[in-house]
Formats: structure tokens, C-alpha cells, sequence
């Protein structure tokens, strides 16, 4: 993708604060604009339609939702050995591939039509990566990190109250929909994505303060992940049942939001998801001024844990009378955007920085999330596919409790592993807790 020189020298000279403004702002564009090609069809019901007995949406999103799983085993190697000169041009053609897919989700008849949610699927699930490729490795990670995380919260509600809006007053189809609230963001992510791929690389004290950030070889995601295996097992289990249970809550935020008396509501998207956005910047953003990495890391841990119980006890205050559906979903969600939303960038940020890793965090990052994608679709399958007949939101209620004793369960023994792991490296270095 053509680059002016000039932008890009005015940056590579511009103030920390200013880059990192920049990078923020148009990582966040281009992730806001990505998600108008993967979720405004979650806000129509497709309810006139089955197959084999089962609802098309969950098909749809079945399909969506593996071709994205698999996308996160293939960026495994994909994104951990991209180079430079090529994320900008790869970043458009992968979003190009998934909206030309839903042109012909729409002009294709059910149930031939599934398989063109799994095609939109796969190439978005790469586009976090190469976006994130952009901001790694920096003094200001946490801030433009922080930033790029709440677009995938602020973004989902947005696209869905548009797709919703495009049904509602422009008389669309649920079929079309997807398509034309796509083609509203189009140019957009052209612009957002010509600007990203000004960033400067990382300043020699970036690289002090956060480590060198640099493609992997097959041999060496092989030595990371058998160095670090017990922790990262984990991580990686309690992370794949918060995959599960963030994934659910968005894909079917609008079977939630009906059964709950809300459906004829298209801004409840938008008016639940916003503050959880800015609540989520506002704490992520503040671990900037932690600069020792290893304090930083074990901090993730407890913001993490918190997530967890913030949406715990919001669903037994549900389950009790004491706050209202609109209050609980907008809690539950703040807790497990608090617990996720470290996992994409910030907890493997500060890892690979504290261990002092010559690597990236897109491979353990795409390690995490096709084990957690995977963990969605089986659930899918459980709730849907094998008889499970539980409504919507009494499957969601059952799911957060557990999920969250058990995320709880699981951060601590990781925190406990990777702080002996960190102390023992550091006496073996002869060097200090930092």
C-alpha cells in the first residue's frame, strides 16, 4: 500500500504522545470498520428459516464462527512470521474477501448460503494481528493497545444497531444487510488502514524499555511454547472459557436483548456496549504508568480476576431480583471485557517483555485465541446441535457462574506459575526483582 514519506517522517520525529495518539486512533478506525464485515447479521434473527430442525442463525453463526477458529490456527505461523512491507495490502484484501462473501450470502439461496459466513470468517480472524503488528514492542503499548481493544466492544454495538437501523428504516432484507452495512464502511478502512502504515518502528528505547519484536521461525515458537507450557496451559484453558462466554454473549446479544424485553430497542446495542468501551480504556490505559514489565504482567492477572467476579456477582444480583436485565448484561459484560480484553494484547505485551522474549505476541496471542474459538464452537454445538434446551438467557446465566469460578481458579495458579517462573530465571541472571 502506497505510504508518503513525508507523514511518515513527521512521525518517526513527532513526541511519544503524538505516535501514540496516531497509532491509536487508526488502529481503532480500522478495527471499528473490520467488524461491519463480521457482525451486523447477528442483529437479525432469521427467524423464518431452519434447517434440519435447527435455527439458521445459529448455523450462520456456527459457520462464521469456525471459519474464524480456523483462521486463529492458521495465523499461528501466518501472522507470527509477517513482514512489514506486507500487513497494510494484506489487511485490505483480507476485509475485501470477507464482504465479497457477503455479497453472496445475500444472492445465494438457504441453506447454500452457510457456506458463505465461514468464507467471510477466515480472513477476518487475521486482521487483529496485523493490526496489532503495528502498536507491540512500544513505551505507550498498554495506551494503544487499550484503545484497539475497546473497538471490538464499541464497534459490535455500532454495527449492530446500524444493521438493525438499515432493516428497520431503509427496508433491507436480513439477507442484503450485511452487505450494504459493509459497503458504509468500506472506504473508510481503506483511509484508517493508509494511515497505520505510517507508524515508524519501534525507537531504540522502545526496544529497551519492551524487548526486540521480530518474525518467529517454526523452531522458535516451538522453544517459547515448551519453555513456558504449564503456565500457558492455564492461561490458555481459563482464556478459552472466556472466549466461550464473551463470543456467546455478542453473537446472540439479540436473542438475549428479546427475551429480556427489549427487542423493538436497536440502540440497546449500542447504549450497553459504549460505557463498557470507556470503562474498559480507562482501566486498561492506566497500566502505562506501570513501568516495570514483571509488575505490570502480574497486575493483568488481578484485573482479570476481577472481570470475572464483577460478572459473577452481577448474575446472582440478576438471579435475585436486585438489578434488571439492561443492568446485568451491561455488567456481565463490563466483567468479561475487564478479563478479555488484557489476553489481546496487553497480558502477552508485558510476558513476552518481562521474559524478555524475542518474538511477538501475535504467535502466542493466535495460540490463545484458536484454542478459544474452538471452545466456541463446541459450545455451539452442545447448546444447539445436541438437544440442550435451555432459553437463552437461563444457558447464559448457568454459563457465567461457572465460567467465571473457574476463570478465577485458573488466573491464580497462572500468576502463581509465572511469578516463580519470572523469580527463578531472574536469581539464575543474578538480577533483582523489577
Amino acid at each position: 500500500m502506497y505510504t508518503s514519506r513525508s507523514l511518515k517522517q513527521k512521525l518517526s520525529t513527532a513526541p511519544v504522545w503524538a505516535v501514540s495518539t496516531f497509532a491509536a486512533i487508526c488502529s481503532f478506525g480500522v478495527y471499528c470498520c473490520m467488524y461491519a464485515f463480521r457482525k451486523p447479521f447477528t442483529a437479525a434473527s432469521y427467524a423464518d428459516e431452519h434447517f434440519l430442525h435447527i435455527d439458521y442463525k445459529v448455523w450462520l453463526v456456527t459457520a462464521q464462527v469456525i471459519g474464524y477458529m480456523l483462521s486463529k490456527f492458521y495465523g499461528i505461523r501466518f501472522i507470527s512470521s509477517m513482514r512489514g512491507d506486507k500487513k497494510a495490502n494484506t489487511i485490505v484484501l483480507l476485509i475485501s474477501l470477507a464482504w465479497v462473501s457477503l455479497f453472496f450470502f445475500a444472492i445465494t439461496p438457504a441453506p447454500w448460503n452457510i457456506i458463505f459466513l465461514f468464507l467471510n470468517g477466515f480472513p477476518l480472524g487475521m486482521v487483529w494481528g496485523l493490526v496489532f503488528s503495528y502498536l507491540e514492542g512500544r513505551r505507550a503499548t498498554e495506551y494503544m493497545g487499550a484503545v484497539l481493544s475497546v473497538s471490538f466492544i464499541f464497534s459490535s454495538g455500532i454495527v449492530k444497531t446500524v444493521g438493525k437501523y438499515i432493516m428497520i428504516s431503509w427496508h433491507i432484507s436480513e439477507w442484503w444487510m450485511p452487505f450494504y452495512a459493509g459497503s458504509l464502511f468500506f472506504l473508510p478502512m481503506l483511509l484508517f488502514t493508509w494511515l497505520l502504515n505510517h507508524m515508524p518502528a519501534p525507537t531504540p528505547e522502545d526496544v529497551a524499555a519492551r524487548s526486540e519484536r521480530k518474525p518467529m521461525t517454526k523452531e522458535e515458537r516451538r522453544s517459547f511454547v515448551q519453555t513456558y507450557l504449564p503456565g500457558l496451559f492455564i492461561i490458555i484453558a481459563t482464556y478459552v472459557l472466556l472466549t466461550v462466554l464473551r463470543d456467546f454473549r455478542d453473537n446472540f446479544a439479540n436473542e438475549l436483548w428479546n427475551e429480556l424485553g427489549y427487542g423493538n430497542q436497536p440502540e440497546i446495542f449500542a447504549a450497553t456496549e459504549v460505557p463498557i468501551s470507556v470503562l474498559v480504556l480507562v482501566c486498561m490505559s492506566f497500566l502505562i504508568m506501570v513501568k516495570s514489565n514483571i509488575r505490570a504482567f502480574m497486575i493483568n492477572h488481578y484485573i482479570i480476576m476481577f472481570g470475572y467476579l464483577l460478572g459473577l456477582a452481577a448474575t446472582l444480583l440478576f438471579c435475585n431480583h436486585a438489578i434488571n436485565g439492561a443492568m446485568w448484561i451491561l455488567l456481565v459484560g463490563a466483567g468479561l471485557y475487564l478479563s478479555y480484553v488484557p489476553f489481546n494484547c496487553l497480558y502477552f505485551e508485558r510476558m513476552i517483555a518481562s521474559y524478555r522474549i524475542k518474538g511477538n505476541v501475535g504467535f502466542v496471542m493466535y495460540l490463545a485465541d484458536s484454542f478459544g474459538y474452538l471452545g466456541s464452537v463446541a459450545v455451539l454445538f452442545i447448546k444447539q446441535f445436541m438437544g440442550l434446551r435451555l432459553s437463552w438467557t437461563n444457558f447464559f446465566i448457568d454459563a457465567v457462574i461457572v465460567i467465571c469460578l473457574l476463570g478465577v481458579a485458573g488466573t491464580i495458579v497462572a500468576m502463581l506459575y509465572f511469578k516463580r517462573k519470572y523469580y527463578s530465571s531472574q536469581s539464575l541472571m543474578g538480577t533483582s526483582y523489577a
